[in-house]
């Protein structure tokens, strides 16, 4: 079964950090592309973070410098992080993982992150 679970999120004030995770049950993961997306209230769903399947990185300039992401490969399950230090008013958001290379995979309920400065 293809599934994609956020959690991690919360309240958080600025200057903080944050680790969001996903686990993204299925085979069609562990060789693809993954990425973190955030969605803005009334906006499409954004990409900010992004690693190749041989671990190669790549982030929007809001994010660079503040935030790591970083797979670990288990059997039919790939395990996203976003480490999220020095966190902003402006990173309030729902936070999506996904992988880029195959749109039709649903996307999962995200997780939430809500700067309470």
């Amino acid at each position: 079964q293809v599934q994609l679970v956020e959690s991690g999120g919360g309240l958080v004030h600025a200057g903080e950090s944050l680790r969001l995770s996903c686990a993204a049950s299925g085979s069609v993961f562990s060789g693809n592309d993954m990425g973190w997306y955030l969605q803005l209230p009334g906006k499409r769903r954004e990409l900010v973070a992004l690693i190749t399947s041989a671990g190669r990185t790549n982030y929007v300039y809001s994010v660079k410098g503040r935030c790591t992401i970083y797979r670990d490969n288990a059997e039919n399950t790939v395990y996203l992080h976003l480490q999220m230090n020095s966190l902003k008013p402006e990173d309030t958001a729902v936070y999506y993982c996904r992988t880029p290379e195959v749109p039709e995979v649903p996307w999962g309920p995200g997780t939430q992150v809500t700067d309470s400065s």
